[in-house]
């Protein structure tokens, strides 16, 4: 029998929404309440500190225990050691090593039955896992990148993939996933920005909320991440000092934390590696405690970043020793460290014979830990820890359950394939004459050429497990269909002569191999220059964490090969694969069309190759700005005035494309902008508006309604612009729609002189827009009444409807 992973087999797929939504925060029993109280007042303190911490354990290749996780950083403890005091975690028992996805439920199965039988409460641990563009195991589906949601656009998607990875997750056993990524893109030389889902907070906090909203309905506990402030490191560099002030903080980067905890319900935060103005994250007690859970009034887990509580030490020097780190973690709202024991082991005991920090404080960590296995059903009397996917069974052995799971079924193929498709961003379409060069009409002979044409992992991310994991297992199989772009595009275009030439690699200098290329570049009707990024892990890759770029060139001789075969006169297109924008120099302005991937997943290559033919329409839009020049950095659209170009600075930073730009291979009109409000609208007061969207070309399309606000006067300085809503519209041939918008006056909110969020009255102006630089419609009003002040509870985001 084999299970087939669905999102059925562990939870419902939530419902398809159409905006803002408030999750329930999940409220515990009377009876697993009062369990959670019994617990803390029998243990003794080691028992307790023993929740607090994880053990790095990969599953067994053959079904037995997990065994500690040898890494660089710390020795391994033994587990039999840790076992009689209990323990609160158990580190990515599939995403550390290949295991058959049968043979690791059973050994995480067996492991589990072992820490309840071990220690006197029997409780079980709690198992997390990597799960930021599908579940990090062998075999799973790999869906695209973080940045390719932002992109499509589409948050009911979105929610439909996070269900789908949850169900996987659930059904072998894992209970938590550290995902998603919320920070904000400040600087694109960052090497985690496939991570992040774009540079405006709008965009991350709802797109954020959806998949969150899909993860929890799978019963797993979301992890938000890194809170708060890490993609703001000074010169993108990985782990450096940010350089922020609290109203920045306030306005970009906690939104969409506030987002995914109010409309997403997620169940654990992540504190960032940074530091902000001295403070490191892991021991800021005004944000993990006074922002998070005095204000936000969160009550799940704090988790640390792997190994962020000894970089306190070793990192930070703010601690002494680990004693110190796990006292300064500890009182700032840390519960749980990660991803082994460490400091909240016996240096945490240390700390607390010391006085360094006192009981209670270790409590108020363990009751949250208990609350939240309590919530997953761990501490109930009849709990059993055989997971779905091998419940049922008679027999559960090696050989009984070996090849009997399945974490790539067709459903999540499918949805894989249906977000790559929508990630996809048509930046150019036309040829010198200005007519569109996309979709092709059944060319002669097409020359695929450049590094990403041959490559079968260039559509997935740093955190994919083929290239995460799989880097260190060269001989292992993906465990999953990888077309290459030479492969898919010879498929697609099956009557056509394809051939496929590398011409230089991903980061190689020289030009040794331009000879070869530019000869198929010469015979060929049209050239798909297929450039872009090696994902890895802390330099192994161009992009990827620890990958950090020292500018936006593209990476080795990409640019001068674009450049080479633009010289030959054949039409280019353009096929970027990749983990954040390039500046692409002349290509920019002289390739037929560009198409941006932002690292698409398993199906993508098959995706761009049914863009290319016109099988399938593009309708992504950007979630980041592509830079006009290399050195245009740091640069984002959500900018001040001054930020931007001016006749006091030789630096232009105008992007080549901007935020929110994609095209369609149709076109559309916006008209009859009708106001259902007066032009005056209190502080407290909603704005309604609606307009007609219609397809005037002769291909089905979607167009995608952005709003952006502009507030021309404020007590502090604004974005020129900011995105407060959007919505796909999709059309057939001559077909219209009717958006309808409602932007409650709270959207204009922002972080006044005094640090408190206020709407100010004054003049506002809407822009309805197909990007931050294409405004089609304006609408104004001024908002009446005194200053207001609104807090946590307030209405976030404007509400667009089609219909």
């Amino acid at each position: 029998m084999t299970t087939r992973v669905t999102p059925e087999t562990a939870a419902s797929a939530p419902p398809a929404g159409t905006g803002p939504r408030t999750a329930p925060r999940p409220r515990l029993s009377p009876e697993r309440a009062a369990r959670v109280e019994s617990l803390l007042s029998a243990m003794t303190r080691e028992e307790k500190t023993a929740q607090l911490y994880g053990l790095w354990a990969g599953a067994s290749p053959e079904g037995g225990e997990v065994a500690p996780h040898q890494h660089d950083m710390q020795a391994p403890p033994a587990l039999d050691d840790l076992l009689p005091h209990g323990l609160g975690q158990l580190t990515r028992p599939f995403g550390t090593a290949p295991v058959d996805p049968g043979l690791g439920a059973l050994s995480l199965l067996r492991t589990q039955a072992r820490v309840i039988a071990g220690n006197r409460f029997g409780i079980p641990a709690l198992a997390h896992e990597e799960c930021l563009a599908g579940f990090a195991a062998w075999r799973a589906t790999t869906f695209p990148v973080p940045l390719a949601w932002g992109a499509s656009f589409d948050p009911d998607l979105v929610e439909r993939v996070g269900a789908a990875i949850g169900a996987s997750l659930r059904a072998v056993g894992v209970h938590q996933g550290l995902a998603p990524v919320l920070d904000v893109v400040r600087d694109l030389r960052w090497g985690r920005v496939e991570e992040t889902i774009g540079e405006d907070p709008y965009l991350v906090g709802r797109v954020g909320a959806a998949y969150v909203r899909g993860l929890e309905s799978a019963g797993i506990v979301a992890t938000l991440k890194h809170f708060a402030g890490y993609s703001a490191s000074r010169a993108g560099r990985n782990l450096a000092p940010v350089s922020m002030g609290p109203r920045e903080r306030a306005d970009i980067v906690l939104p969409p934390f506030e987002a995914a905890l109010r409309e997403g319900g997620a169940r654990s935060v992540m504190h960032a590696y940074t530091d902000t103005d001295g403070v490191p994250s892991a021991a800021d007690q005004a944000l993990l405690t006074g922002v998070l859970r005095e204000t936000w009034g969160f009550e799940g887990t704090v988790v640390a970043d792997y190994f962020g509580v000894a970089f306190l030490q070793s990192l930070h020097h703010v601690a002494a020793d680990r004693a110190e780190a796990a006292a300064l973690a500890l009182r700032a709202g840390v519960d749980v460290e990660l991803p082994t024991v460490d400091a909240y082991g016996a240096p945490l005991l240390a700390a607390l014979d010391a006085g360094l920090v006192d009981e209670a404080t270790v409590d108020r960590a363990v009751r949250r830990v208990l609350r939240q296995k309590a919530e997953l059903g761990l501490l109930d009397a009849d709990f059993d820890p055989v997971p779905p996917a091998l419940s049922g069974r008679g027999e559960l052995s090696p050989e009984a359950v070996r090849g009997t799971v399945d974490l790539d079924p067709p459903e999540h193929g499918e949805l894989s394939a249906r977000l790559a498709a929508e990630s996809l961003v048509l930046l150019r379409n036309a040829a010198p004459d200005g007519s569109p060069v996309l979709p092709l009409a059944a060319p002669r002979r097409i020359a695929v050429i450049g590094p990403q044409a041959g490559a079968p992992l260039a559509v997935l991310g740093c955190y994919a497990f083929p290239v995460h994991v799989g880097g260190a297992h060269p001989d292992l199989a993906p465990g999953i269909e990888l077309p290459t772009l030479y492969e898919a595009v010879a498929t697609e275009f099956a009557d056509s002569d394809v051939v496929a030439v590398a011409g230089c690699g991903i980061d190689t200098g020289g030009a040794e191999g331009f000879g070869a290329a530019l000869d198929a570049a010469r015979g060929a009707e049209v050239v798909i220059a297929a450039l872009g990024d090696r994902a890895g892990l802390f330099g192994r890759g161009t992009s990827g964490e620890g990958c950090d770029a020292p500018s936006l060139a593209l990476p080795g001789v990409q640019q001068e090969l674009l450049d080479a075969l633009l010289d030959t006169g054949t039409p280019v297109v353009g096929v970027l694969l990749a983990g954040r924008p390039y500046a692409l120099g002349r290509a920019a302005d002289e390739a037929g069309a560009l198409v941006q991937a932002f690292f698409p997943g398993q199906e993508g290559t098959r995706a761009i190759a049914a863009l290319l033919s016109g099988r399938a329409a593009p309708s992504g839009r950007l979630p980041v700005s592509v830079p006009r020049t290399p050195d245009g950095q740091p640069g984002t659209y959500l900018r001040a005035p001054l930020a931007g170009p001016s006749d006091v600075s030789a630096l232009d930073p105008s992007p080549a494309y901007p935020f929110g730009h994609g095209l369609a291979y149709t076109s559309f009109a916006w008209t009859d902008l009708t106001p259902a409000t007066p032009d005056e609208v209190p502080t407290d007061g909603t704005v309604r508006l609606a307009l007609t969207v219609t397809n005037t070309g002769g291909r089905a399309g979607t167009e995608v309604v952005q709003v952006y606000l502009h507030d021309p006067v404020a007590s502090v300085v604004q974005p020129e612009q900011r995105l407060i809503g959007a919505v796909r519209v999709p059309l057939a041939p001559g077909a219209s729609a009717r958006v309808h918008v409602e932007i409650p006056a709270d959207t204009a909110s922002f972080t006044g002189l005094a640090g408190r969020r206020v709407v100010e009255p004054g003049a506002l102006e809407f822009r309805l827009s197909a990007s931050s630089a294409d405004h089609r419609l304006r609408y104004g009003v001024r908002l009446t009444g005194p200053v207001r002040e609104v807090g946590y509870e307030r209405a976030w985001g404007a509400r667009l409807t089609v219909g």
